[in-house]
C-alpha cells in the first residue's frame, strides 16, 4: 500500500494516477474533508470556495484531468474583467481603448508594458521574441531592476509596485523577476476586445474534488487523520538528521483532533507527502528553506453588487490587498441570487499585525475599508461574512528559489521511499496553481511507478 499524506488536489492527483496503475493507496487527510485550499462554503445555490479560484488557459494538465474524470464539459471559459483603483476611481483595464485611457501611464509606458506582456523585448530598438523564453535566466534578478531595464520607471512605480506591495509587502525586494515573467505567461490569454479569459467549474471546484474522490474511491480516503510518524525496518528509530533507517515501511496515524487513543500503524511500500514542507520536516527531518506567506480571505455575501468588475487591484491605501467580486464572473443566479465578494490580503508571517486580529476585528476593519473606498456602499446589504485564514498559502518566490525546491523523490536526500508533491515542489514554480498541484501529484506518482 502507498500512503499519501494530504488530501488536497496534489494528494488526490497522486492517488488517482497510482490507482489507475493498479496500486493500492490510502490518502490521510487531517481536515474534515478532502480538498485542501479548495475547501468550500454553502450558499443559497452552488457551493463556493473559501479562497477565490479560477483557471488560466495555460493550465492544460488539470483540464485534461477533468476530461478523464468526465467533467471536462463543466469547465466554463469566461471573461474575467479587471480594474485598477487609483485616486478614488476604478479604471477598467481590459480592452485596448480602456488601457489607452488609463491616465497614470504615458503612451510610451503603455507601449513598453504591452510589449513586455506580449513577450517582446524592444530594448535597443530591435524587437526580439526569445529574450523571455527561458525565465530561469532571470531567477537572480530583482523585479525592480528587471522592470527598470525591460520596461520603464513609470511602469514599475505606477503599475507594478502597488501590486507588489499588496502581495509581498517589504519582501518585494527579495522576489525574483522569474516569478513576474512566469505570472505574465501564466495569465497571458486574452480576448483583445473583451479581456482576460479565465475558467471556472460549473458547480464550483468542489465538483472537481468530488469527481477525484469518487474515482479514487472514498474507501481509500481517511479524513480527520494526521500522519505522525514514518518508520523504517528498524521499527521507527530515525537516524541522526531525521533520515529513516532504510526504506520507509510503515506510517503511524492518529485523529487530527489530538486524541491519541486511536493510534494506527499501516504498512506501506512508499509514502507521498502532499502537504506543506513543514509536515515533511516533522516526518523525516528534511528541511526546506523556502519561505511561505499566509492569507486571510473574507467571503462577503450581499443582496446587491458592489463592483462593476471581477478583479479590482488597489493602488490607494486600503486595509486589504484586493477585492474580487465572484458574481461578476459567475452569475449570481448560480448562488440563489446572492452577490459574493472576496476581500483578500496576504500576510508575511505570524508577526504580521493583521494576522493577530481576530475575525470580528477583521470584518469591521474591512467593511470600514470598503465604505471608505466606496461611500455608496450599503452596509445593510451585507448578509454574511465568513473569514478563512491559513498561515501558509503561497511560497515567496525570492531569488535563488530553484535551489530550494524539494525533490519529488527524496531517496538521494536520505529518505528512500518518501516522495514529495506539496507546494514547495518544482511543479509549483514560477507560480502556484491548481494545475501545478495536479502536476506535482502526477510527478510523485510517476517516480513511484518508475521505481
Amino acid at each position: 500500500m502507498i500512503g499519501i499524506v494530504g488530501g488536497g488536489l496534489a494528494g488526490l492527483a497522486a492517488a488517482y494516477r497510482l490507482r489507475n496503475a493498479g496500486r493500492d493507496v490510502r490518502v490521510f487527510e487531517a481536515g474534515a474533508e478532502p480538498g485542501g485550499l479548495a475547501a468550500t462554503y454553502e450558499t443559497a445555490g452552488d457551493r463556493i470556495e473559501a479562497y477565490y479560484h479560477h483557471l488560466s488557459k495555460s493550465e492544460e494538465t488539470i483540464v485534461e484531468l477533468a476530461d478523464e474524470l468526465g467533467i471536462g464539459d463543466r469547465i466554463e471559459w469566461r471573461v474575467g474583467e479587471n480594474a485598477y483603483y487609483v485616486d478614488g476611481v476604478a479604471h477598467p483595464l481590459d480592452t485596448p481603448w480602456e488601457i489607452a485611457a488609463y491616465p497614470y501611464l504615458s503612451v510610451y509606458d503603455k507601449f513598453r508594458l504591452a510589449m513586455l506582456t506580449l513577450g517582446i523585448d524592444v530594448r535597443g530598438g530591435r524587437p526580439r521574441r526569445d529574450t523571455y523564453d527561458d525565465i530561469e535566466t532571470f531567477e537572480d534578478v530583482p523585479i525592480k531592476q528587471f522592470l527598470l531595464e525591460h520596461a520603464t520607471r513609470g511602469v514599475y512605480e505606477y503599475f507594478f509596485e502597488p501590486l507588489l506591495d499588496a502581495k509581498f509587502g517589504e519582501r518585494k525586494k527579495e522576489v525574483s523577476a522569474a516569478w513576474l515573467l512566469g505570472r505574465i505567461k501564466f495569465r497571458g490569454e486574452r480576448d483583445l476586445l473583451r479581456g482576460e479569459i479565465l475558467g471556472y467549474v460549473d458547480g464550483g471546484f468542489a465538483t472537481f474534488t468530488d469527481a477525484l474522490v469518487d474515482t479514487v474511491g472514498q474507501e481509500h480516503i481517511q479524513t480527520g487523520t494526521a500522519v505522525t510518524d514514518l518508520s523504517g525496518p528498524d521499527g521507527g528509530q530515525r537516524s541522526e538528521g531525521g533520515a529513516v533507517g532504510g526504506p520507509v515501511e510503515s506510517l503511524t496515524v492518529e485523529p487530527a483532533n489530538g486524541r491519541s487513543s486511536a493510534v494506527e500503524t499501516h504498512d506501506v511500500d512508499a509514502v507521498v507527502v502532499a502537504t506543506m514542507p513543514d509536515v515533511l520536516e516533522s516526518l523525516t527531518g528534511y528541511r526546506c528553506e523556502i519561505d511561505f506567506q499566509g492569507s486571510i480571505c473574507a467571503l462577503v455575501t450581499m443582496d446587491e453588487p458592489l463592483l462593476d468588475t471581477y478583479w479590482l487591484n488597489l493602488a490607494d491605501e486600503a486595509p486589504f490587498g484586493a477585492l474580487i467580486e465572484h458574481t461578476n464572473f459567475v452569475p449570481p443566479e448560480r448562488y440563489g441570487g446572492e452577490h459574493l465578494l472576496y476581500v483578500a490580503s496576504y500576510v508575511q508571517g505570524p508577526d504580521d499585525a493583521l494576522w493577530a486580529r481576530d475575525d470580528d476585528e477583521i470584518e469591521t476593519m474591512w467593511l470600514d475599508g470598503i465604505e471608505s473606498l466606496f461611500p455608496e456602499f450599503d452596509r445593510g446589504a451585507v448578509t454574511d461574512v465568513r473569514i478563512a485564514r491559513n498561515a501558509k498559502t503561497a511560497p515567496v518566490y525570492e531569488r535563488g528559489y530553484l535551489d530550494m525546491v524539494v525533490p519529488y523523490d527524496l531517496a538521494d536526500a536520505g529518505h528512500p521511499g518518501v516522495y514529495y508533491a506539496g507546494m514547495a515542489s518544482r511543479a509549483q514554480y514560477p507560480e502556484r496553481s491548481l494545475n501545478g498541484a495536479v502536476e506535482a501529484g502526477y510527478a510523485a506518482a510517476a517516480r513511484i511507478l518508475d521505481r
